[in-house]
């Protein structure tokens, strides 16, 4: 397998990667995106954009639907604290991660997508993958064939390319390089939701396309943004300690 690049340097993995401390939302961050799930199991959720000006959070948009996880939440790796508690995401597990994370680029296979002129952008080619094999040095990394895929790996590890609900994709930075954990799992993004929401997802947050797009556009890597995905009693427990809007 001959690569052109790897992960584009990782430079479209993370818009930029905020300083972990001990609380779950950097100091530097000042964008959040709110997901709010009724519980571990649930597979749906609202989101909201919000802006920190100061110490106070403030929405920047109106709530957005959402799906999650066929199987609900687990928690996954990303800025927030470990959780000694608790399930953890793991690769086939249909569970969306919960916990802090950052955002980071854009894929799709439309190259006028409405976005801020520093968040990373990718078209997706039949040659770009990303690597769902957890056996792979490449795990939950963006690769780039020099060739059409050839091999019945390659085909399996290819990033969707008929697929209405994949047109549109904004990566979740979950247990994302350098620090990836074999198994732990992979390929989180913001999607486009199928059968207008009645579907859920593998993992994935997926919501309408409209909707996905605005969100999109309002990005603003220099604001670091984090997305927030937790079940309600969670949200109640960490809102302090983690600085949540």
């Amino acid at each position: 397998m001959k690569l052109l690049r790897r992960a584009l340097s990782g430079c479209l993995l993370l818009i930029t990667a905020p300083a972990v401390g001990a609380a779950g939302i950097p100091a530097s961050s000042t964008q959040c995106v709110l997901g709010l799930a009724q519980d571990w199991n649930s597979s749906r959720a609202t989101l909201r954009l919000y802006e920190r000006r100061g110490k106070d959070w403030r929405p920047a948009a109106a709530q957005w639907q959402a799906r999650l996880g066929r199987d609900g939440l687990a928690w996954g790796l990303g800025l927030h604290p470990y959780a000694a508690t608790g399930m953890e995401k793991r690769e086939g597990d249909w569970r969306s991660p919960a916990g802090v994370f950052a955002i980071g680029g854009v894929w799709s296979r439309d190259p006028k997508v409405v976005r801020h002129p520093r968040i990373p952008f990718r078209r997706i080619t039949p040659r770009d993958l990303w690597v769902e094999d957890s056996a792979s040095p490449h795990y939950n990394r963006h690769l780039v064939l020099e060739h059409d895929p050839a091999t019945p790996w390659e085909r399996r590890q290819q990033m969707k390319q008929n697929d209405p609900a994949h047109l549109l994709k904004l990566f979740i930075a979950h247990n994302a390089p350098p620090n990836v954990v074999p198994g732990a799992g992979s390929s989180i993004f913001f999607h486009i939701w199928r059968a207008n929401g009645g579907k859920p997802t593998a993992g994935c947050t997926t919501m309408d396309e409209r909707h996905l797009r605005e969100l999109i556009a309002a990005i603003d890597p220099g604001r670091r943004p984090v997305y927030v995905l937790l079940p309600m009693d969670e949200y109640r427990k960490r809102r302090s300690e983690w600085n949540l809007p």
